[in-house]
């Protein structure tokens, strides 16, 4: 379905990495081996654990989907950085802002529900090591990373939707190397006391509930790790999370 908005804008500005010409080459080698590195790093992660039966594991099961995310929310932003540097060109397509502010949205929500699925894992493991195979099935882990995505779907939805209401006047220079949510918002001439009042709510339910998810059970974790009596207790504990 094709994407229109209600002004006719047909691009975006974002902004320069560098005005120097002779700085731009460096500067694309630099951000093109950070972002092969990061993509090569994830696969590499993503295959061991898919290869080798020993990292069947929630732990593993969930390092890789984490790896995934990473490689999700990379290429959603810097493929574009690298063209524009190549290119000489700042523009992006409404289409295409919209769709880097969705799939941020998504892949960003995603690593952080993540991040707390895996504080979760990590309390149980060494708050109640003797349950943990039976807590953490792979029925549960599956539907943690499922309900996870979905929260993030949702979150994503909304917020692009409500971009979608919005108006636009003749300054639509982007502050970022990318397009995002509350950047292209303070651009619309049109009201955007709900897109803002959207963005609070999301930021608290959706951010704060995994932050919330994260300190306690690290916080147990802790809690629980200092009650060991053994010094090489603490340490082997310590480690499964590092």
């Amino acid at each position: 379905m094709e994407l229109r908005n209600k002004t006719g804008v047909s691009e975006f500005l974002l902004m320069e990495v560098t005005e120097d010409p002779e700085l731009k080459p460096f500067l694309f080698i630099l951000f093109l081996s950070i972002y092969l590195v990061t993509i090569l790093g994830n696969l590499l992660m993503i295959l061991a654990v898919i290869s080798d039966s020993h990292l069947h594991t929630p732990m593993y099961f969930f390092l890789s989907n984490l790896s995934f995310t990473d490689i999700c929310l990379s290429t959603t932003t810097v493929p574009k950085m690298l063209v524009n540097i190549q290119a000489q060109i700042q523009s992006i397509t409404y289409a295409g802002c919209l769709t880097q502010i969705y799939s941020i949205l998504v892949f960003g929500g995603l690593e952080s529900f993540l991040l707390a699925v895996m504080a979760y894992d990590r309390y149980v493991a060494i708050c109640h090591p003797l349950r943990y195979t039976v807590i953490m099935n792979s029925h549960l882990c599956s539907l943690l990373v499922l309900l996870s995505f979905s929260f993030s779907i949702v979150d994503a939805l909304m917020h692009s939707l409500m971009v979608l209401q919005l108006t636009f006047c003749t300054d639509l220079e982007i502050p970022l190397f990318f397009c995002e949510v509350v950047q292209v918002i303070q651009l619309a001439c049109s009201d955007t006391l709900i897109n803002n009042i959207l963005i609070y709510f999301a930021t608290s339910i959706f951010g704060g509930i995994p932050l919330c998810g994260i300190i306690f059970s690290y916080t147990q974790i802790v809690s629980s790790v200092l009650r060991i009596p053994s010094a090489g207790g603490k340490y082997k504990a310590f480690s499964t999370c590092g």
